[in-house]
């Protein structure tokens, strides 16, 4: 195999592992991950302060972050089409 073929299978097999990352960073499997985990913090830290009702309050915070974080890829749209061209 040539150098040049070598090289050209390296960047091919980058640029798989890149698309499955960027598959990955944009999928529901691992919106709903960081919700549960999320939440699931969210419950033991206010079980652990012994606040009220730690199941049920957790869920505020949780959506909070949970569509904090849907809203990003707006943001990053609008950023990329007036802020990144300064």
């Amino acid at each position: 195999m040539s150098d040049f073929e070598k090289r050209l299978n390296a960047i091919e097999q980058r640029n798989k592992k890149v698309e499955l990352d960027k598959a990955w960073e944009t999928s529901w499997s691992r919106k709903i991950i960081i919700a549960i985990l999320t939440y699931a913090v969210i419950v033991l830290f206010f079980y652990m302060a012994q606040l009220p009702k730690p199941f049920i309050n957790s869920i505020v915070p949780t959506t909070g972050f949970v569509l904090s974080t849907l809203s990003l890829p707006f943001f990053k749209k609008l950023w990329l089409k007036y802020g990144a061209k300064k």
